[in-house]
């Protein structure tokens, strides 16, 4: 790397980010993780410090030096871990929670909006203003829409979003881009089936769900593999099945299928979605069976903005970062798309090194060389924008 604005208090924040991995919190529950990030920014004199954005979202508002003058441009992190049991037992700043951790890097990624701070603080823009968005509930799809629905935020009016997240078994520091369809849309399905539990010597007295339940994963798995119906990559995974309780006397009366539904396409995410729910609505008709089906954890295709493409493009160059682009969208999901579809902007990978151990792996943990170019490159964006 050339040319990368050399970050201030690199041990500090380095520290900083082992203090996030150590008190990991999850998805909607990061009062503890928000107070922490909120506590460290003050040092850094922002000229807004928004709280309890969505629910726990933080947000820091750097003024640009003519205020009145250019754009809004918003950088976003998350706040939550994964309900992971973390397996480095030699990491000297391992979780203090048995069966949460930050094995998906979303502490490096706050870490690194607070390194834009100091980068800010130090040097603020000509024009405009910048955004830190630290934003809660992105692993189950609830935190961007939370936080948009949010008045505090909507006030706040950015013209451009950018987000990155960190990429396992891609080269250290290097860029990942990619035009239109970054990251896939997906959506969680949720099969109840209810009939009649009866003692397993009286199995004609009930109503076992069981054969409707095997008939709906069979079903379910043939509307995937039909690939001629669909425009793209389109994927339908069993996750989760459960008949009765474990009880060798009794008839089981209730069972449950989940999965989770996937595609590069909105449209194709929305047949498949329709698809299923029909399959598995006249298997339980079929059986008699009373059911609900609903549908959780939604994720939009998160799609970028090819001006926005092209910024990060630009301040990867100037911050002697090498650039790769994407030759297929990334089949994992990202609520980031939810801002995508609102404002101009992209979201974007950085490079976790080759031999990384994969995101949401249990011996996961973010590598601490990325803060500082991570940092970099984000002041690059926004001086791309705010200085052209």
């Amino acid at each position: 790397m050339t040319n990368q604005l050399k970050l201030p208090h690199h041990n500090a924040l380095t520290a900083f980010r082992h203090e996030l991995h150590r008190h990991p919190d999850l998805s909607g529950r990061e009062q503890e993780t928000a107070e922490r990030i909120a506590a460290f920014l003050k040092q850094y004199h922002p000229d807004q410090l928004l709280i309890g954005l969505g629910g726990t979202g933080v947000a820091a508002v750097f003024n640009g030096i003519a205020l009145s003058e250019g754009p809004t441009v918003l950088f976003r992190a998350e706040l939550d871990a994964l309900p992971i049991a973390e397996a480095n037992s030699s990491l000297p700043y391992k979780s203090i929670h048995p069966t949460i951790a930050h094995t998906c890097g979303h502490d490096g990624h706050m870490a690194i909006l607070a390194g834009l701070a100091s980068l800010l603080h130090r040097q603020k823009p000509a024009t405009g203003r910048v955004i830190l968005l630290y934003q809660p509930a992105e692993e189950t799809g609830a935190g961007a829409w939370a936080v948009l629905q949010d008045k505090s935020f909507t006030d706040l009016l950015p013209d451009y979003v950018f987000a990155l997240h960190n990429l396992p078994g891609v080269p250290l520091h290097q860029v990942v881009v990619r035009q239109e369809v970054f990251a896939a849309a997906s959506t969680g399905m949720v099969i109840a089936l209810q009939g009649k539990s009866s003692h397993a010597a009286e199995p004609e007295n009930g109503l076992n769900p069981g054969e409707a339940m095997a008939e709906i994963i069979l079903v379910l798995n043939r509307v995937a593999a039909n690939k001629a119906q669909f425009k793209d990559l389109t994927l339908l995974t069993i996750i989760h099945a459960r008949l009765g309780d474990i009880a060798f006397g009794t008839n089981p009366g209730f069972a449950t299928v989940m999965a989770t539904l996937r595609a590069y396409k909105p449209r194709d995410l929305q047949l498949l979605r329709q698809q299923a729910q029909q399959a598995a609505t006249r298997l339980a008709n079929r059986y008699k069976l009373a059911f609900t089906i609903c549908f959780e954890e939604e994720f939009p295709a998160t799609i970028n903005n090819s001006d926005a493409v092209g910024v990060i493009q630009r301040a990867a160059h100037k911050t002697g970062l090498q650039v790769q682009e994407a030759g297929q969208p990334f089949r994992w999901s990202e609520d980031f798309g939810h801002f995508t579809n609102r404002y101009k902007g992209a979201l974007f990978g950085l490079g976790a090194g080759i031999s990384q151990p994969q995101l949401h792996h249990a011996d996961y943990d973010f590598p601490d060389e990325l803060l500082a170019s991570g940092a970099s490159l984000f002041y690059a964006i926004a001086q791309e924008i705010l200085n052209p």
